[in-house]
């Protein structure tokens, strides 16, 4: 009864937000007002973050202009985080006021369809990733409850057809967001904004910085575990379980006594991480900047994340341990490349294949058998990255050109 109840105010809710819309999206739009939101109001990073600031950087007269959306329950502490950003909670009446009349949405992820768009809006869509697995229209069987995929597959057409702008990390990406989006705007081939500082922040005054700031150790060696999401592994409805796939005394055994283990897991899973007896070597950062994860680390551990492309930019070494690479691959989802040939690090599914590889790195430093073809992968995926994305994505949509 009371999850009718419940869904019934949502729907009256929805519709009366659609009839404010479809008033204030016929009013002129504000030149020079511009609304970001990152995976849904969930924070301020990403590629809208890298924008907003070289906005701010180079256009600092528009600053009173940018607003950045952020979700309700995330409101205050984002709020208290940034202090020098004006932040609006999602739904709002000014959230409301100011997306409706918003020259530009800087989004890194889907608005939904029954929100409409003011005529003279441009939508920037971001994206937030280069494409491993399989995404969008080419979801073949979508397992998403109260949808189907015809009905997934029609509303990512819709959705897409809105965006006047869509980013492209490299042409890879380009070819695959053209058809699993079916987008036939405007590409921005740019690489990512979230990834110059990758470039303008990769030297060793800054890297002894961050590392002191995070860990508290300015010359510590550092290996970052970020393994992907598995949504399959849960213990029942909101909770979820993350298990290590290799032993920490073991590991731990092998690399120098410098060595610092930054385990990046799911929010969900942030809290269900044992690491009793390491809490001195071992760092759970769940919302830590990735970016300076990534800076800071001379070894990135992942298996299928994503993660993967934008590390390469720093061409570091890396080691993938898809431990349940059968399961995954056949089973959960499939991928965009090949995997076991195009990976630019030692491929291990195993404990014991693990700890070699990881000694052999801890001895040498990096994987030498692997320079062609980690060259090939940074030829393919991070050749458009030069530290200058945010800068030309501005350019290319026109923000703040004379009239």
């Amino acid at each position: 009864m009371f999850h009718m109840i419940g869904q019934l105010i949502k729907v009256l809710i929805r519709y009366f937000l659609i009839l404010i819309n479809d008033c204030l999206i016929c009013l002129p739009i504000k030149r020079h007002l511009i609304i970001f939101e990152s995976f849904n109001g969930q924070d301020v990073s990403d590629n809208p973050a890298a924008i907003y600031q070289e906005l701010v950087l180079t256009h600092p007269e528009y600053a009173p202009s940018l607003f950045f959306g952020i979700k309700g329950r995330r409101f205050e502490e984002v709020k208290r985080t940034y202090p020098e950003i004006q932040i609006l909670k999602r739904w709002s009446f000014k959230w409301i006021w100011t997306v409706a009349r918003a020259e530009y949405w800087v989004f890194n992820s889907r608005m939904p369809l029954w929100w409409h768009k003011n005529r003279g809006t441009t939508y920037v869509q971001t994206w937030h990733g280069t494409p491993l697995k399989k995404l969008g229209i080419d979801i073949e069987n979508v397992e998403i409850p109260g949808t189907t995929t015809t009905e997934y597959h029609a509303a990512f057409k819709k959705e897409s057809a809105r965006w006047n702008d869509l980013i492209a990390p490299n042409s890879y990406s380009e070819a695959i967001f053209k058809r699993a989006f079916g987008f036939n705007n405007k590409f921005i081939r740019s690489g990512y904004p979230r990834n110059d500082v990758l470039y303008l922040d990769n030297n060793l005054d800054t890297i002894r910085h961050l590392k002191l700031k995070i860990l508290g150790a300015s010359d510590a060696k550092v290996v970052l575990y970020a393994p992907t999401w598995r949504d399959d592994e849960f213990i029942y409805k909101g909770r979820y379980r993350f298990d290590l796939p290799f032993d920490l005394k073991k590991f731990f055994s092998l690399v120098s006594p410098d060595t610092i283990l930054i385990i990046r897991p799911h929010y969900l899973v942030k809290d269900h991480i044992d690491i009793r007896g390491f809490e001195k070597r071992v760092r759970i950062l769940a919302d830590t900047d990735i970016n300076q994860l990534y800076l800071i680390s001379d070894l990135l551990i992942t298996d299928y994340s994503s993660v993967m492309f934008d590390f390469a930019n720093l061409h570091r070494p890396m080691l993938f341990f898809p431990y349940d690479l059968d399961h995954y691959a056949g089973k959960l989802r499939g991928f965009y490349f090949n995997y076991l040939e195009e990976c630019p690090g030692p491929i291990v599914t195993t404990a014991t294949e693990f700890y070699k590889q990881l000694s052999v790195f801890n001895s040498e430093g990096t994987f030498a058998n692997y320079d062609r073809q980690f060259n090939e992968f940074q030829k393919k995926f991070t050749s458009w990255e030069k530290g200058t994305a945010a800068k030309q994505v501005i350019k290319a949509i026109g923000i703040y050109e004379e009239e």
